[in-house]
């Protein structure tokens, strides 16, 4: 039997978890912090508790630096927004995006739509024009068998808005779909919609197993699954800047502004038609929507994935925001789909989260889509920006390089030299190296 397999691992206790991994799979290295999972811990033990109830099988807490970008301003509002990200030059970029847009109106956001979709699919091979005949009457029973589920959610003025039926037998042979919408109002309304989907499932079959309507042989229904989609195309958000082409006078020397905004909208334009330019381009936005998505206890794995397939819902994958020049006046925008809550899930449950939600003044769900739709043009803005005038590596390394020192265990006095003698050339992680050697070899 392999000494590295294990029967009951999440029936041990954290402490047994801990010594049973560093025992099978630790280091080799005899003079390694065997402690290394408990140091990470959070030093209030109720605080802990509540971190271990996130996941399975938890042994230790990974830490992300959670930063502000200050001088957000969005809709005539100020904020300053909390990002976690683990990556160099993001939150400043977006610090000095805002800052830029600051004196120039800021972010103009609005939310397009907050519909939510969930999905049954089943198998059916008697009659599709029967089907549509009777769905009238079976959507009256879904909606009345899960009245129960959503009488909060409707007092709070959401719920379900429609049921759909749709025949893909033209794609597999007997296939179909209820499309279900849902309004979630300030939740992301996952385990809402689950719940209803499961129950709609179950009454649908009921429906099939009771009608008078259909024949022994037609009564035979294959429930599929049931579960939420997490494109949303119509829970839609979008942010815009913009401002005179004479405004970029001096944002880089020796480029003029015309000069700047038509080689920013050619820059756009590029990431429209070339998916291996736009898939760069939008990974730069999501840079920023991440961040805050993360910081408000969200799901930004949901989040990402809606955002690309609306980035491909024209047949070809293209950026998610687009620059126009006319009449001398430069537009910015972005638009994508953004299903987020401010409350149920982890938004109120992780400490941090929900105090990402206090310092953005308490936020309800359209405001946090306005508030992270507009980071992420900030983001997109900074980046395009440094592609088209110093290139994206100054910025980048001048920010790493402390990551750079960290990792060649530099002390206090190589770091202060190195900060010195960077600070007018290119960064590189050979060239901080060979700095760091040669003042090594001089001693």
């Amino acid at each position: 039997m392999n000494e590295k397999l294990i029967s009951g691992f999440s029936k041990l206790s954290k402490k047994e978890k801990i010594d049973w991994v560093n025992t099978h799979y630790g280091t080799e290295d005899v003079n390694a912090n065997t402690d290394d999972f408990s140091v990470f811990f959070h030093e209030n033990a109720a605080i802990q508790e509540v971190i271990d109830g996130f996941s399975e099988n938890t042994i230790s807490n990974f830490i992300l630096p959670y930063g502000i970008a200050p001088n957000f301003l969005i809709n005539g509002v100020v904020y300053a927004v909390p990002m976690v990200i683990e990556e160099s030059s993001v939150v400043a970029a977006a610090s000095s995006a805002a800052k830029f847009w600051l004196s120039r109106g800021g972010f103009t956001s609005t939310v397009l739509s907050t519909v939510k979709i969930g999905q049954i699919h089943f198998k059916w091979f008697g009659d599709t024009s029967l089907l549509y005949r009777l769905f009238p009457d079976i959507k009256e029973k879904l909606l009345f068998d899960s009245k129960h589920l959503g009488a909060n959610m409707v007092k709070r003025g959401g719920g379900v808005t429609d049921i759909e039926l749709l025949h893909l037998g033209h794609l597999e042979e007997g296939l179909y779909q209820l499309r279900v919408k849902f309004e979630t109002v300030n939740s992301m309304g996952a385990n809402f919609i689950n719940t209803h989907l499961e129950s709609f499932s179950s009454s649908l079959k009921e429906y099939f197993n009771s009608s008078s309507f259909l024949s022994p042989e037609d009564r035979e229904l294959l429930i599929i699954m049931s579960i939420l989609s997490n494109y949303t195309p119509e829970c839609l958000v979008t942010a815009t800047v913009s401002c005179p082409v004479s405004d970029f006078n001096g944002i880089y020397k020796d480029m003029g502004a015309a000069e700047f905004a038509n080689k920013f909208q050619q820059a756009v334009r590029i990431a429209e038609i070339d998916p291996y330019r736009a898939t760069t381009h939008n990974k730069g936005i999501f840079n920023g929507i991440d961040a805050v998505v993360l910081a408000t206890g969200n799901d930004f794995r949901a989040v990402e994935a809606a955002g690309h397939a609306y980035a491909a819902k024209d047949g070809s994958y293209k950026s998610l925001s687009v620059c126009k020049i006319e009449n001398d006046i430069f537009t910015f925008s972005l638009t994508l789909p953004l299903a987020i809550g401010t409350i149920g899930g982890l938004t109120h449950l992780h400490p941090l989260a929900k105090k990402t939600l206090s310092i953005l003044g308490e936020p309800d769900a359209k405001m946090l889509m306005q508030i992270v739709a507009s980071v992420g043009l900030a983001q997109n803005f900074a980046a395009v920006k440094s592609l088209i005038t110093s290139g994206i590596q100054d910025g980048h390394m001048r920010m790493h390089l402390m990551n750079i020192l960290v990792h060649l265990q530099a002390n206090e006095e190589e770091k202060s030299s190195a900060l010195q003698h960077f600070s007018k050339i290119s960064v590189s992680f050979s060239s901080v190296r060979e700095f760091i050697d040669s003042m090594r070899s001089e001693k």
